[in-house]
C-alpha cells in the first residue's frame, strides 16, 4: 500500500482510473488492442468515454523494479510538464488477489497491475519515418523534431528514435521515462546496473558506467545523425573525418532539392550536422549543453509549417 499512497496528490488533469475501466475499452487486455511492446511492458491501445485515444502501459510484473519503474516514470511525467513529453492522462495502480487452481485445488495469488495512460499519437515513433534520408519526412519537418526532442534538465538515459513519438502534426514527444532521473547537472554518477540502449550510450557511460548531464547528449547526437542520413548514412559517419561528413549530408540534401535550396535551409542543414557531430565527441567536455543546442537552433530559423 506503500506505493500507492505516493499517488493520492496528484495533478487535478490526471485521473485515476480503475482496472476494471481498464480491462473494459482494452477488451481485457487483448492481442487486438496491442500498439507496442517493450522490456518493461506492453503499451495497448483504448478509448475513455468522451471519445479520446489513449495508449496504456501495462507494466509487466517485477517484484521491486516493477515498483521502481512505475514510481520514477509516474513522478517524472507529473514533474515534467513540456510540450515536447507525452502527455499522462491517468494511472492505475491495482493490488487483489486472482484464483489460480493449483494441483487440483484454487488458490489465491497476490497480482499486482500498474498501468500509465498517454495521450495516444497517431503518428508513431520517430524510427518508423528515418530509416533513409531519400524518403519520409521533408527537411522542415525532420528540423521540427530536431528542435523538438532538445530537452533539459532531464536525464533520460534512454533516448533513441523509438522512444520519440510524432502526433498528427508530425510534432515529436518524448516518452518512456521509466529510466530517467532528475540530477544536479554538474556532478557525475556511476551505475551499476547497465542502463540505456547499445548505439546510443556515451564512452564514458559503457568504460565506466558514468553518467552526466552529457549522457543524453551522445544520445541526442546520434539520433540527430539518424534524423539526417538515415541508418545507411549514420553507417558511414565513423569512416569519415567529420568535415568529409558534414559535405556529403549536405551535398544529398542538396541533391533533395533538385538544386533549389535556400539559403536558410543550407544553414539549418550544416548546423544540425555540426551539433550532432560534437554531440558524439568521445571526449564529453567537447559536447555542447542542451541549452547551447536550442540557443543554435533558434539562431537558423524558426520552422512555420
Amino acid at each position: 500500500m506503500e506505493l500507492a499512497n505516493k499517488f493520492e496528490h496528484t495533478s487535478a488533469t490526471t485521473r485515476e482510473f480503475t482496472f476494471e475501466f481498464l480491462e473494459q475499452i482494452t477488451d481485457n487486455f487483448s492481442d487486438e488492442h496491442v500498439i507496442g511492446r517493450g522490456g518493461y511492458g506492453v503499451v495497448y491501445k483504448g478509448v475513455l468515454e468522451n471519445g479520446e485515444e489513449i495508449a496504456l502501459k501495462k507494466l509487466h510484473y517485477m517484484p521491486g523494479l516493477g515498483d521502481t519503474q512505475f514510481r520514477n516514470e509516474f513522478n517524472n511525467l507529473m514533474r515534467a510538464q513540456h510540450p515536447n513529453i507525452t502527455r499522462l492522462v491517468g494511472y492505475c495502480y491495482h493490488l487483489g488477489h486472482q484464483r489460480i487452481k493449483y494441483k487440483g485445488e484454487y488458490i489465491f495469488a497476490h497480482v499486482e497491475e500498474r498501468v500509465l495512460c498517454f495521450e495516444y499519437l497517431q503518428g508513431g515513433s520517430l524510427d518508423k519515418h528515418i530509416s533513409d534520408e531519400s524518403c519520409g519526412l521533408d527537411w522542415q519537418t525532420r528540423f521540427k523534431i530536431i528542435k523538438g526532442v532538445c530537452l533539459d534538465p532531464i536525464y533520460h538515459l534512454d533516448l533513441k528514435p523509438a522512444n520519440i513519438l510524432l502526433d498528427k502534426n508530425m510534432v515529436p514527444k518524448i516518452g518512456d521515462f521509466g529510466l530517467s532521473r532528475l540530477f544536479p547537472s554538474a556532478q557525475t554518477y556511476i551505475t551499476i546496473n547497465i542502463i540505456g540502449t547499445p548505439g546510443y550510450m556515451p564512452p564514458e557511460y559503457i568504460d565506466r558506467n558514468e553518467i552526466t548531464s552529457k549522457y543524453d547528449v551522445f544520445s541526442l547526437g546520434v539520433i540527430i545523425i539518424r534524423i539526417m542520413a538515415g541508418d545507411e548514412g549514420y553507417s558511414k559517419c565513423a569512416h569519415m573525418s567529420s568535415q568529409e561528413f558534414l559535405e556529403h549530408i549536405h551535398e544529398n540534401w542538396r541533391k533533395q532539392f533538385q538544386g533549389t535550396m535556400l539559403s536558410h535551409t543550407s544553414d539549418q542543414v550544416k548546423t544540425c550536422i555540426e551539433i550532432a557531430l560534437r554531440c558524439v565527441q568521445v571526449d564529453r567536455e567537447k559536447r555542447p549543453t542542451i541549452a547551447k543546442i536550442v540557443d543554435e537552433l533558434n539562431k537558423v530559423g524558426t520552422v512555420h509549417l
